[in-house]
């Protein structure tokens, strides 16, 4: 068996509300074979794996696999529980696994839960599911799999082999520190969007102009100065000083020689320590002169400073300070405690075998190293790593606290005396620090502090400290410090969302989209906005492509000025990639037709309508979701339990008079956007509001590009959903320019003497429409240049074909630049067949390009015969028209009512 595709979806996807990942796996050999058909399969199994004795599967209780293995159950079913306990065994917690054909022999789609803010660039699940091949053929062939899984017994428990404790060596570097797991769970607690941006964890909390960043215990809120203030200790201990605030006299040694003067200058024991450092590292106590100029040695190497300061006794605390919030532990340096038997260093070894220690910030508790400096600090007190403490007898190996280097924590937050925290307070203002760990040496934290020889004080001030030790302290009471630094960046009643209308559908996406935006900017909103044309920051094109997936939503949503988001959602994206956001305050869904049926496994209209439906299920409680009433697969949606358990308020659009679901909405005091008798009106259950005449309305090109009116009506619906006043929407209406606001959607231009259509129409359902507009509008016959994209099937391609019959007797095919996996000519044999077919006597050529066949169409148009031109790409033909001097609109709508 083997990998054939491997695709991350990065949000809410139509298998699962969680990131996943999508394998498409050819069983090859084991096509069609069963577990039960290979002897001794499920047994070599368990015995390799006997967490699986514990799966579920689709019993819902331990056991549920066991009874499937035995029964009998395909490859790819093993695969996907395989990988799911591999991921257990490196610490990946996810749970979700899914397996389904995919509509060949021996191909199986397998859908497997990530982890929520896994970086979406770690190959990591491609790794296991590759590991979990190598052991099921391993299995299958009655190979036991020792030197890929396990070594041995350790404890009666497997011991990882070395390419499984890679892979956890890898996921344990590249999954989110302590610090910023615990912001992502305290933000997504209270339902601000959590997504990391980089593999070191750098967060955006929120959406547009509520966005936040956040960088371990760092914010965007966090000044500068203050973080460069904090990394030099002297400056900080400058100004702590002059703020009346205690620390300890300290020094700035250039060389050895001023670290000998400032020694004797402040008498007695001092404290050497680099003068920009971090996480306890290099601080020594020097009590000769001897050991200062040797500590000096050690921190500066080959050049610079240290600080020199005199040495104050006590017990070392850490003081956690957000905002004017105060979480405080005491801490214990890095010690071990002897058992008669093992020397120190066998000590600290069996110390770093907790699992809540690991290597840097990853864990609860960080492995002890023995250093230099460790072994210096052993040294004074007459030991070496070798030493062998009498059993019960503590060894300290540092003379100063910091869960870095390996100390533990115990939490004192109760005990804290209000002085000492107004004092950490100042400490933090004065630095200016929004979060800041404080490091104090007092002899007692529950008495105020006086002078520093008699109570103690400050000795650093840490800007982005990390949050281990009160999340999870070796003793006392856990803090849920994330929540403070959350609730500083969202007070109450901050949002952290902003407004975000999801737009799908089969045809209309993009002028639903584009109307959406104009009617919301004319609110006085910046609006953000994605569509097959590309990404819009205001009236500003900041990224030009198909833009209509989850990478397009993300610059929208990222983008610190926008207000509010319009994002178009194509099929397409949602399939390959998820959506980009997630609980939108309005869906819409403009209608559902058969289009892309053959393609992404969707296979039927069912498929497809379970696609879309994706962006009604996936909006916020109570929202607001706008349904096409008169496409039964749109208005259909309603029925679906995942829509219902949101509770949403239904807004329907219609412009067919009379329609029964309009009706019958309103009956129940509902919101309907009708056209009725030549205007656009809002009606809540027997209330009437009217915010347009047709005949005022650009786009409805008279009232008889009724398709147009629709798309309309549903960006009205977003609109009020949002809140945008009745009389905003009328004034928005009115400054519709459809050249300037809707290009390439039923745009209108004239060549000389013949008027031309420009639109995107690339399907059955939109051909038709537009060709019936074309030929109602201009009583005949017209000329169609033709393009279809080459990944739609066989029967869409003849289906569209028809369409373009009923109103086309002319017609230049030419073939996108993209041909999305067909041969060179292949489209072209198609529609040309298609169109013999469908309308005998029927003129048809082929051209090389659009260049060509728009010009060869407008050959073929004699006076006043209108032609479409179908595009690939919008700006090409935009160019197209311009060299050829066309003019836009009204010339062309007055010169075709007098040819008529």
């Amino acid at each position: 068996m083997r990998i054939v595709t491997l695709r991350r979806l990065r949000g809410p996807n139509i298998y699962c509300w969680q990131p996943a990942v999508l394998a498409l796996v050819d069983l090859e050999e084991l096509a069609g074979r069963e577990t039960c058909e290979v002897p001794g399969f499920a047994q070599r199994l368990l015995a390799t794996l006997p967490g699986l004795a514990d799966h579920h599967c689709a019993a819902g209780k331990p056991g549920g696999l066991v009874a499937k293995l035995n029964e009998g159950t395909f490859f790819g079913h093993v695969l996907e529980h395989v990988a799911l306990e591999f991921s257990h065994l490196i610490g990946r917690e996810v749970y979700f696994g899914k397996t389904l054909w995919a509509g060949e022999p021996g191909l199986f789609r397998l859908i497997i839960e990530c982890p929520e803010h896994e970086w979406a660039e770690d190959p990591m699940a491609g790794d296991l599911l590759d590991l979990a091949v190598t052991v099921v053929t391993d299995l299958v062939a009655g190979r036991v799999p020792d030197a890929v899984l396990h070594t041995g017994q350790a404890d009666g428990q497997l011991v990882p082999g070395a390419e499984l404790q890679r892979l956890a060596t890898a996921y344990d570097e590249n999954r989110l520190g302590v610090t910023a797991a615990a912001l992502a769970r305290a933000a997504r607690y209270r339902g601000i969007p959590v997504r990391r941006l980089t593999d070191v964890g750098l967060l955006q909390l929120g959406y547009g102009a509520n966005r936040r960043l956040v960088w371990a215990a760092s914010t965007d809120q966090t000044s500068v100065i203050g973080v460069d203030i904090a990394c030099d200790k002297a400056v900080t201990k400058q100004l702590l000083s002059a703020a009346g605030i205690p620390v300890p006299q300290g020094i700035v040694a250039q060389d050895a020689a001023g670290a000998v003067a400032a020694y004797h200058r402040l008498g007695g024991t001092v404290v050497v320590k680099p003068v920009f450092g971090s996480h306890g590292r290099d601080v020594f106590i020097a009590e000769t002169v001897e050991e200062a100029s040797a500590a000096f040695a050690v921190i500066t190497g080959e050049g610079g400073s240290a600080l020199v300061e005199d040495y104050v006794p006590g017990t070392d605390y850490r003081v956690l300070v957000i905002g004017d919030q105060v979480v405080a532990a005491e801490l214990s340096p890095a010690q071990v405690t002897g058992d008669g038997v093992l020397d120190i260093a066998g000590l600290v070894e069996r110390v770093n075998a907790d699992p809540r220690r690991g290597v840097g910030h990853d864990r609860a508790l960080t492995k002890i190293t023995l250093d230099e400096t460790v072994i210096g600090y052993l040294n004074q007190q007459g030991l070496t790593p070798a030493s062998v403490p009498e059993a019960g007898q503590v060894v300290k190996l540092r003379h100063n606290a910091n869960l870095s280097t390996g100390g533990t924590s115990k939490d004192v937050t109760d005990d804290v005396h209000p002085a000492v925290a107004r004092m950490c307070a100042r400490a933090a203002a004065t630095i200016g620090l929004d979060i800041c760990g404080i490091d104090l040496r007092l002899r007692d934290i529950t008495q105020p502090p006086a002078t520093l020889h008699e109570t103690g004080g400050i000795i650093e001030v840490n800007a982005s400290p990390g949050l281990r030790m009160h999340l999870e302290p070796t003793e006392g009471k856990k803090r849920d410090v994330a929540d403070y630094i959350i609730d500083k960046l969202y007070p109450l009643g901050m949002p952290s969302r902003v407004p975000i209308v999801s737009v799908t559908g089969t045809n209309g996406k993009t002028s639903t989209v584009r109307l959406t935006a104009h009617l919301l900017r004319h609110s006085g909103l910046l609006v953000g906005m994605t569509s097959t044309e590309g990404v819009y920051i205001g009236h500003d094109l900041v990224h030009d492509s198909d833009a209509s997936g989850p990478r397009s939503a993300d610059i929208v949503l990222s983008d610190p000025a926008v207000q509010a988001a319009v994002l178009e959602t194509a099929r397409g994206g949602i399939v390959r990639r998820g959506l980009g956001y997630d609980r939108a305050d309005v869906a819409v869904v403009t209608n559902i037709t058969s289009d892309h049926i053959g393609t992404d496994g969707i296979d039927t209209i069912d498929d497809l309508i379970g696609v879309k439906a994706l962006v009604a299920e996936e909006i916020k409680d109570y929202g607001h979701l706008v349904l096409n009433a008169d496409d039964r697969h749109s208005a259909g949606l309603v029925r679906r339990p995942a829509v219902r358990d949101r509770q949403p308020v239904i807004s329907y659009f219609s412009v067919s008079p009379g329609n029964p679901v309009i009706a019958e909405h309103l009956r129940h005091g509902g919101t309907a956007y009708l056209l009725d008798d030549g205007d656009l009106v809002e009606v809540t259950g027997s209330a009437r509001a009217t915010l347009a005449s047709v005949s005022d309305l650009a786009l409805s090109v008279d009232g008889q590009a009724r398709f147009m009116i629709a798309n309309v009506l549903a960006a009205i619906a977003a609109a009020r959903a949002l809140g945008v006043s009745v009389a905003t929407i009328r004034t928005a209406l009115e400054s519709i320019e459809p050249s300037r606001d809707n290009p390439g959607r039923l745009d209108t231009f004239r060549v000389g003497e013949v008027p031309v259509v420009l639109d995107y129409a690339h399907n059955p359902a939109a051909l038709a429409a537009v060709g019936q507009f074309i030929h109602e509008r201009w009583g005949r016959d017209g000329v169609a240049v033709l393009t279809l994209p080459g990944d739609r099937t066989d029967a869409q391609v003849t289906e569209s074909a028809q369409a373009v019959a009923e109103a086309f007797d002319r017609v230049v095919i030419y073939e996108d630049l993209d041909l999305r996996g067909r041969e060179p000519g292949e489209m072209t044999s198609l529609i040309r067949a298609a169109l013999a077919e469908a309308r005998p006597g029927s003129y048809c050529e082929s051209a090389a390009s659009m260049e060509q066949a728009a010009a060869r169409g407008l050959a073929l148009a004699a006076h006043g015969d209108p032609v479409l031109v179908v595009y690939e790409k919008l700006a090409p033909v935009q160019q197209l028209l311009s060299d050829l001097g066309a003019e836009r609109g009204a010339p062309l709508l007055a010169m075709v009512h007098g040819g008529r």
